[in-house]
């Protein structure tokens, strides 16, 4: 099986990193984004704050490493993102040495890159959540268990547990459980029962624990010492036990509220588009896979390792139970798919499953041009691009075709489908996203009140229907939202219905800028077709009231 080149990896890492020239998009990433901006400003690291309410939904490790991204690098695109950048970097990385370690250094580079240049990977660095940081510890975690089952060196048990910790750290006790779904199928398939109790867990456990205080003081010092809070339109809400139950497993239960009627296949509907170009490859992997189970009565073979596989669909059952799905809640189990995919394409490389290699490659063939296409589309229809822009689609498209066409670049199964998203996401984030942040009304104002040097003190939104997180991270100030405040001199952005009740009400006012708005979170066919986009955007105005 050829050896994936190292150079792919840094053609891949300046695509991602290049993300960092689009803003920040609403609703999610820029909520996250302006709660490390004023951690980063007051220093409060253990309670949490957004736009001064108490905060209680996600833990704090993102804002952690993002408020240090911030102070680093002032309020910024890159001060945000490039910390979670690198830790998907980190997963890759991660996945390679996992995937290295179940099948060797070619299947593993493969995994890596199979992991890497997944639509997933390509959204998270765009659009920065939660889940980035949470797949790299996840993984990182699964790998050094790993070499400490391999190798037995007490080192790698509490680094593993230590990544699980600051897994925990980063979207909840799902880190904890993923580990556990991977190490305990495997060793149930290989009957390895003395695994299952090894006393060296506790050293883990306590190691693990120690990380974990920290969060776990701020959480009680926010929150269960003042039961009598309003958070989330309750009170007598305790932090410790809605991050270590609640917000996860109260979501299978039914504690938790809630509710989108998502069903067990919504997970994989959404892998059809956030797994590609691999999703046919991976789901004939799991299907051969499962079906190697039952064949061997759920019992190894000598050599076989079922980690991944027993660890991806404990995950996704687990995750697909919930009473409350998102498209993103899979992609923390992304890297063992990579693995899986690149095992299968390893058997082919060894003559196996000749069939299926033979329709593999008409499939891949078929997402690739899909892909040419979509990205035709959006260059020259959705978006038209300048001379200059289309002058480059065309040298990266020959250079595709050489790379894709040349014999000695094998397989060919892996290589159509790896060339073409990458050549898809160059344009995607420097051209689809970047255009997109146009119709973002949060940055857009941002911009236009450092432009006309407006005090974020004179300025007051009201009865705003767009979300406008991205607005104060970007104004550097926790925009206020209080009425009270308009008065004479000050500047009220607004939509259509707050310019009726503020006309209804008496006031007088010059509208200084106004114009059409996106939410550019929820793409539709319309806003996409240029002929009728105006007819979608919803209006806005920046006013003076007099």
């Amino acid at each position: 099986m050829p050896k994936i080149p190292f150079w792919i990896f840094i053609v891949l890492a300046i695509i991602q990193l290049s993300a960092v020239r689009v803003d920040i998009m609403d609703i999610d990433a820029s909520q996250y984004a302006e709660i490390s901006r004023e951690m980063a400003e007051t220093g409060s690291y253990l309670e949490l704050y957004d736009r001064g309410n108490e905060y209680l939904d996600k833990p704090p490790f993102l804002f952690w490493i993002s408020a240090i991204g911030i102070k680093v690098l002032g309020v910024t695109n890159i001060g945000y993102k490039l910390p979670s950048i690198l830790f998907a970097f980190f997963a890759i990385y991660a996945t390679y040495r996992l995937g290295r370690l179940l099948y060797g250094e070619a299947a593993g580079r493969m995994g890596a890159l199979i992991f890497g240049t997944c639509q997933a990977m390509f959204l998270m660095t765009n659009d920065i959540r939660t889940d980035t940081v949470l797949m790299s510890w996840t993984i990182v975690a699964i790998w050094l268990l790993k070499e400490w089952d391999v190798h037995r060196k007490l080192k790698y048990l509490l680094l593993g547990f230590g990544a699980i910790a600051f897994g925990m750290m980063s979207k909840g006790p799902i880190a904890l459980m993923m580990p556990v779904f991977c190490f305990g199928g495997d060793w149930l398939m290989k009957r390895e029962w003395k695994k299952f109790f090894e006393w060296r867990y506790i050293l883990g456990i306590l190691f693990a624990a120690l990380l974990l205080l920290p969060m776990s003081i701020g959480l009680y010092t926010q929150f269960d010492m003042h039961p009598e809070k309003m958070v989330n339109g309750t009170t007598g809400l305790s932090g410790l036990r809605f991050f270590y139950w609640s917000q996860s497993f109260g979501r299978i239960t039914g504690e938790s509220p809630w509710n989108n009627g998502a069903g067990l296949d919504f997970l994989y509907q959404n892998m059809l588009w956030s797994f590609l170009p691999w999703i046919f490859l991976f789901s004939a992997a799991l299907v051969i896979n499962i079906a190697k189970l039952f064949k061997q009565k759920f019992r190894a073979l000598p050599g076989q390792e079922w980690m991944t596989t027993i660890g991806f669909v404990m995950a996704y059952l687990a995750l697909g139970s919930s009473k409350y799905q998102l498209p993103h809640y899979i992609f923390v189990a992304f890297p063992l798919a990579a693995i899986m995919t690149a095992a299968l394409i390893k058997d082919f490389t060894e003559g196996k499953y000749k069939q299926l290699y033979k329709i593999s490659i008409g499939v891949q063939w078929f997402i690739a041009i899909g892909l040419i296409v979509g990205v035709a589309l959006i260059m020259f229809y959705v978006f038209p691009a300048s001379g200059g822009m289309n002058i480059f689609l065309l040298a990266c498209l020959m250079l595709c075709g050489f790379i894709i066409f040349n014999k000695k670049v094998q397989p060919k199964v892996f290589w159509v489908g790896a060339v073409t998203i990458m050549y898809a996401n160059i344009f995607l984030t420097n051209h689809f996203y970047y255009k997109l942040m146009d119709y973002q009304l949060g940055n857009q104002m941002a911009d236009y009140l450092h432009q006309e040097n407006i005090p974020t003190d004179d300025v007051i939104h009201y009865r705003m229907v767009d979300p406008l997180n991205s607005f104060h991270y970007y104004a550097e100030a926790a925009i206020s939202a209080d009425s009270t405040q308009i008065t004479s001199g000050k500047y009220v952005l607004t939509q259509d219905e707050g310019l009726a009740a503020l006309t209804d009400k008496g006031y007088d006012f010059d509208i200084v800028k106004q114009g059409g708005c996106f939410r550019t979170s929820e793409l539709t066919g319309p806003f996409l077709n240029p002929n009728t986009r105006e007819e979608t955007l919803q209006d806005y105005y920046f006013l003076k009231i007099k």
